[in-house]
């Protein structure tokens, strides 16, 4: 089956996109009454001055709230799992991955749950965080069809420069919203993300009529659930207490444990050698033998010095974050611990390269010399490093060769040489650096 994003005769916008630029740049500056601004369509003009009020960076990329086994989780139990196929089999039909568009679907706040479809145009669109887990509601990123098709309830397209976001202009967008098809409470919204073709009128029909469907079968679903549970007593069940725990080691020598669970949020500085034990049995989750274990930790000592630690680490554990207590033989956890240097890894996995390097606060527990932990930061850093310079824009790669990372680095630094304009003003800076190392 062909893909329904071919591409089709362009649809013009309602006026140029470098009117809508600069009426963009006058909106910013304080000159709402330019009459650029007022060429813009009204449905945009609005949602940029509530992205205005809202305080959104025009620049800025989207928080990442959801990662990991906290995503996985909360999207098994949301209500709109259920209909994946059915939004895949009308949205991307045919192949999927040479789809030309991508096609994402998100909570009620506005937080991107899956984002699937073609995947060039992922890795592109990755790159200004339009990934999963990340909150795209207007009063996070500003106008985009997702945000704002939650915000007014109802179905949206929004062309290039129109986005709030400078880093978003590239791309258009058409988006609807799911409500609960009784009591009408929003579900979530359905985004087609892309180029023009993502925005044509036909578009529109597709993913509204999607977004409809999608209704139609939780309905459908809802009465079947309720045909087979009849004449069952319900029984109830109290709900487990869930911690979700995060384990913070980028760029810090003390790491931070931070618990979540039953309202109460915790953060705690734990100590460097907890924090690398707690480090190796979250990479290595299947669990470690004692001299496993020991190896990593300490390189030459023996269990009979790793042991003592353990029994500390369960004493600091137990008060706060019980479902981490290491069992023994092997020592593992028994629940999920998230860290941030994972975080970072899966977000390079997803091609959003500068939401990674944003998330990237310096090397994994950098004065540690523990193997494993050093192994660990290592793969970090190379990994972060190939990603940059596979796929990077020019000014990521500027910023990431003033950190400490690579400041030093001529491969970087010649790249950033490559990829600045012939006239650009940072090129002096850059030889002259590249000059220094090579008298080196």
């Amino acid at each position: 089956m062909s893909s329904s994003w071919s591409p089709r005769p362009r649809v013009a916008p309602d006026t140029s996109r470098l009117l809508i630029e600069r009426a963009h740049e006058e909106f910013l500056s304080g000159n709402a009454d330019d009459l650029r601004v007022g060429d813009v369509r009204g449905i945009v003009r609005e949602s940029w001055s509530r992205s205005l009020a809202s305080l959104v960076g025009a620049e800025a990329l989207p928080r990442l709230e959801l990662v990991g086994d906290e995503l996985e989780a909360y999207r098994r139990t949301h209500p709109l799992a259920g209909v994946m196929e059915m939004v895949r089999a009308l949205l991307l039909p045919g192949t999927a991955e040479e789809s030309g568009v991508v096609v994402a679907v998100g909570d009620a706040a506005g937080r991107l749950l899956w984002v699937e479809g073609d995947r060039h145009v992922r890795s592109l669109t990755g790159d200004m965080g339009f990934v999963e887990g990340t909150n795209w509601a207007e009063d996070a990123v500003g106008t985009s069809a997702p945000g704002t098709a939650l915000a007014l309830g109802r179905s949206v397209q929004i062309r290039g420069a129109e986005h709030y976001n400078r880093l978003v202009q590239p791309w258009s967008c058409t988006a609807a919203p799911v409500h609960d098809p009784e009591t009408r409470q929003l579900l979530g919204v359905i985004d087609v993300t892309g180029g023009v073709e993502a925005v044509t009128p036909q578009a529109q029909l597709l993913v509204d009529a999607t977004a409809r469907a999608v209704e139609g079968e939780l309905l459908v679903a809802r009465l079947r659930a309720r045909a087979a549970a009849a004449g069952r007593a319900p029984v109830r069940r109290r709900p487990p207490v869930r911690q979700d725990t995060m384990l913070r080691t980028l760029g810090r020598d003390r790491a931070l444990l931070e618990v979540t669970g039953d309202g109460v949020d915790t953060v705690v500085e734990i100590s460097a050698r907890h924090a690398e034990i707690l480090l190796m049995l979250a990479v290595h989750r299947e669990g470690l033998s004692a001299e496993a274990l020991s190896e990593l930790v300490y390189d030459h000592a023996t269990p009979e010095t790793l042991r003592p630690e353990m029994v500390r680490l369960r004493r600091v554990l137990e008060p706060i974050a019980p479902g981490l207590v290491p069992t023994s033989r092997p020592y593992r956890l028994p629940s999920p611990l998230e860290t941030d240097a994972h975080h970072v890894l899966s977000l390079l996995d997803r091609g959003a390269h500068r939401v990674a390097f944003a998330a990237y606060r310096g090397p994994v527990l950098p004065d540690s010399t523990s193997p494993g932990v050093a192994d660990v930061r290592e793969s970090v850093r190379l990994a972060l490093r190939e990603a940059l310079i596979a796929e990077a824009g020019v000014d990521v790669l500027l910023a990431y060769a003033d950190t400490a990372d690579g400041r030093d680095d001529d491969e970087v630094l010649r790249l950033c040489l490559a990829l600045l304009p012939a006239r650009s003003p940072k090129r002096a800076g850059l030889v002259a650096r590249i000059e220094r190392l090579e008298q080196h």
